[in-house]
């Protein structure tokens, strides 16, 4: 392609989607961790264009806002009550009343297709001179696409719908995947003259291609050799093999960056999150969203992260984590859990069955077992023992801990938020900290232990608890006679 300010670009957003039998329209959901749409959308801007024009209609409000989201500069346009592709491409020819060059057409539910496939397809067609350029494919099962019927030289005559086929037609291989280039002109003269008298009571864009032709405008078709990546998705089945498709499109790509993912069956990585070289990702391992892995660092395995940030060479396993920010040469896991606004930082530690949310965890700190940690601010060098809770909430409100430098904290400790633990102080095991505490205190919260003797054979007679006391006190009893 020489030049992109004669390109638009017209994505078909308007459907139903009646097949996923889902509340969300079909062009929302997602594969990859971006809404169908939003793929073609992305491809779409890779080519550069001067205009994309989306159309839509179904769930309007919803779809508009998404797509003004994922692609702030394209313009909106609605198609009114008639249906079928034709009159959504005529409601797009309104936004492109002054554009004088090639129109390309791409469905909004076909994620997969890939920029190079759509400039050759465009070249393809420059270079052949015609009214319109299609993409089509060769599949084994054609079931519910559109057929090439090619004349005896083996020209394209036309495109015949599904419904509309005869026998003979619905055995064609050769399907249409929904991908056009057009000169804006013919295309504009000859979709005002296409009806809606056809069994779905549609005006089908399809029907354009047979008038073109009739008129002697030229009509060419580029077969693709990657038939799987054109298809678009119709249902929940489809959804999960788009998906399956794109994730090993993106764990090869990020193995050529320098990633080493050990099992790529197990493993999924969003086309949003970015990896460094030398990252490597154990098994059965989610790596979704905005997330970003520094180099060095390893992910897994049984690890799911979505929006997370990790710093080079830290260690994150049997973790699931969202949000969370965690420092270079930290770790994390197993079986820890990072909700929003987790913060571990440089060399720090989150251990085992460690929950941590909207807390920073400093330089070299460690939380090493069985703890909650929330809305707490922990300094530099702090051990934690096991056990520690920071009760932030009040049945009201959430309040703060705040936690200095090298402190130490005994097992078992609750701390009353809110409270302050000063630089250096320590805790004995079992304290509960309701009152703030100085830097270099040793805070203890102890009552004097009181034994009840016979208090289990007495209020607790016939057990085994009781048998194994009497039986106790009696051999005491005889030492002490002996």
């Amino acid at each position: 392609m020489t030049s992109t300010t004669d390109l638009a670009v017209v994505v078909l957003a308007a459907g139903q989607g009646t097949r996923m039998r889902s509340r969300t329209p079909k062009i929302l959901h997602t594969v990859g961790g971006r809404p169908l749409v939003g793929h073609v959308l992305d491809t779409a801007a890779a080519l550069d264009p001067a205009r994309i024009v989306v159309v839509v209609r179904h769930e309007r409000e919803r779809v508009a806002e998404t797509v003004a989201e994922l692609a702030p500069g394209v313009v909106i346009v609605d198609q009114d009550e008639v249906p079928g592709t034709g009159r959504a491409v005529e409601a797009a020819l309104g936004a492109l009343e002054d554009f004088k060059g090639d129109v390309l057409v791409l469905s909004g539910d076909v994620p997969l297709l890939q920029a190079h496939t759509l400039t050759d397809l465009v070249a393809a067609h420059r270079a052949g001179g015609t009214a319109v350029t299609l993409l089509t494919a060769h599949v084994d099962d054609p079931q519910g696409y559109g057929r090439i019927i090619r004349d005896d030289t083996d020209g394209v005559r036309r495109i015949v719908e599904q419904k509309d086929a005869t026998a003979d037609e619905a055995a064609v291989r050769e399907i249409n995947v929904g991908v056009y280039v057009f000169q804006v002109s013919p295309l504009r003269d000859h979709l005002a003259r296409v009806g809606t008298a056809n069994a779905q009571g549609e005006k089908y864009l399809t029907d354009v291609v047979a008038l073109l032709r009739d008129a002697q405008l030229g009509v060419a078709a580029s077969v693709t050799p990657d038939a799987g990546a054109a298809l678009g998705v119709n249902d929940r089945i489809q959804l999960s093999e788009a998906g399956r498709t794109l994730n090993e499109r993106t764990v090869r790509h990020w193995q050529r960056e320098g990633v080493t993912v050990v099992d790529p069956a197990t493993t999924w990585i969003d086309v949003t999150a970015v990896l460094a070289p030398d990252v490597t990702i154990l098994p059965n391992t989610h790596v979704r969203g905005a997330t970003v892995v520094a180099a060095g660092a390893t992910i897994g395995p049984d690890t799911s992260l979505v929006d997370c940030e990790v710093g080079e060479d830290a260690t994150i396993t049997r973790t699931d984590a969202t949000l969370a920010v965690v420092a270079a040469g930290a770790t994390v896991g197993p079986f820890a859990y990072l909700r929003p606004n987790a913060r571990v930082g440089v060399g720090g530690k989150v251990g085992t069955f460690v929950e941590v949310k909207n807390s920073s965890i400093g330089e070299g700190s460690k939380v090493p077992h069985l703890s909650y940690i929330g809305d707490t601010e922990i300094g530099r060098g702090v051990n934690l023992g096991a056990g520690a809770i920071t009760a932030n909430y009040d049945d009201i409100a959430k309040h703060r801990t705040v936690i200095g430098d090298e402190v130490h904290s005994g097992s078992h400790n609750v701390f009353v938020a809110p409270v302050t633990i000063g630089d250096g102080a320590k805790t004995g095991a079992g304290a509960v900290i309701r009152k703030d505490v100085p830097a270099g205190a040793l805070a203890l919260s102890v009552a004097p232990q009181r034994n009840i003797e016979g208090w289990v054979e007495k209020n607790r007679p016939g057990t085994a608890a009781a048998d194994a006391a009497a039986r106790a006190r009696d051999e005491q009893e005889a030492r002490d006679g002996s």
